[in-house]
């Protein structure tokens, strides 16, 4: 069946277009008879609002764009369902999408959020990310952007955690446990993410005085296979690590593999923390410490950053929230959790 238009009801009723437009959106200029008569007919023909026509004459709709590296990891599921339900409560539809953690994808995906018109777009980096052109263009466009979790440097607002610090203080905390060789597993040294939390876990080797080893640093692709890669390379060393931070949770989860599959023991020969979801760290034996990031936090911070944009407010802002380190028992000393104070 042909979806029926604001056209063809007005050519039902003998009326123009725009008096149509003006009953159903409940402006003045139409009589009560004929708002009535307008209504009536609408309802009969399952008339319903067509959003993209809407756009072409105010250039925007009431639908926002997300973009995720891969949205089947939970890690963004839950960022995600955060925002959309902060979008839905101002009046808005999420237009979701997955750059499946390419930069070229990523691109694309800007690109047809542009062409539909949404009203705003929310951006998670992939890790081929260098090239940050398609952002500027969607600014340049007075296009509300904001970027989030995986951010780079440039003049946009932003939503993260506190990840040179978050990284330090855990650094500082296996340290205070007894570690001397405490390895640090990343993703591409290109990402910002990486760089933040590369650069807390070697401050933290600064203020302790220990020795940075060279080998002991891992920042290759957060996958599984590069983290089991890498963690079975650290394995090897003649002197291999006693403690490993991994910056991702795929890079926990490959790390632990790769230490039971030597038949070393967590944390007795080994200790482990990630960068992880809660329901993560439960289904491992034994439990992953990790550090626990508020994902809601993250994508209810990044719509009201988008809608104050939509609202005219274009002033860049940067929100850095707290992460919680969470002790399970992959790490050998138990104390009181702690905060991670905001960097």
């Amino acid at each position: 069946m042909k979806r029926v238009s604001q056209r063809d009801i007005a050519k039902m009723l003998g009326v123009n277009v725009s008096t149509v437009s003006r009953a159903l959106r409940g402006l003045e200029g139409v009589s009560p008879e004929l708002r009535q008569k307008i209504k009536l007919l609408a309802k009969e023909q399952a008339y319903r609002p067509n959003p993209f026509a809407v756009s072409l004459r105010y250039d925007t709709t009431r639908t926002i764009g997300v973009v995720v590296p891969d949205v089947s990891f939970s890690h963004f599921a839950h960022i995600v369902k955060r925002l959309e339900a902060e979008a839905k409560k101002a009046g808005y539809m999420c237009i979701i999408t997955d750059s499946d953690d390419k930069y070229e994808n990523e691109v694309e995906c800007v690109e047809h959020m542009v062409n539909m018109h949404v009203a705003g777009i929310v951006v998670c980096l992939s890790q081929d990310t260098s090239d940050y052109s398609h952002l500027f263009r969607v600014r340049e466009q007075n296009i509300p952007i904001v970027l989030f979790d995986r951010i780079a440097d440039v003049n946009l607002s932003t939503v993260v955690i506190n990840d040179t610090d978050s990284v330090r203080q855990v650094t500082h905390y296996l340290i205070d446990s007894g570690a001397k060789r405490i390895a640090f597993l990343g993703g591409a040294n290109r990402m910002k993410q990486t760089a933040d939390r590369k650069h807390g876990y070697l401050e933290a080797l600064r203020e302790r005085r220990i020795p940075i080893r060279k080998e002991l640093v891992k920042c290759h692709n957060t996958s599984f296979n590069s983290g089991l890669t890498d963690t079975m390379e650290l394995l090897d060393l003649p002197n291999p690590p006693d403690a490993i931070i991994a910056a991702h949770g795929l890079l926990a989860s490959a790390a632990f593999k790769a230490v039971l599959s030597r038949g070393l023991r967590i944390p007795e020969d080994i200790s482990i923390v990630g960068y992880m979801s809660d329901w993560v760290s439960d289904i491992t034996s034994p439990r992953l410490t990790f550090v626990k990031q508020n994902l809601r936090d993250i994508g209810g911070k990044a719509f009201k950053l988008l809608n104050d944009q939509i609202n005219g407010d274009f002033s860049v802002k940067h929100i850095v929230l707290k992460a919680r380190l969470e002790l399970r028992e992959t790490t050998k000393k138990i104390l009181d959790q702690e905060d991670f104070s905001d960097t």
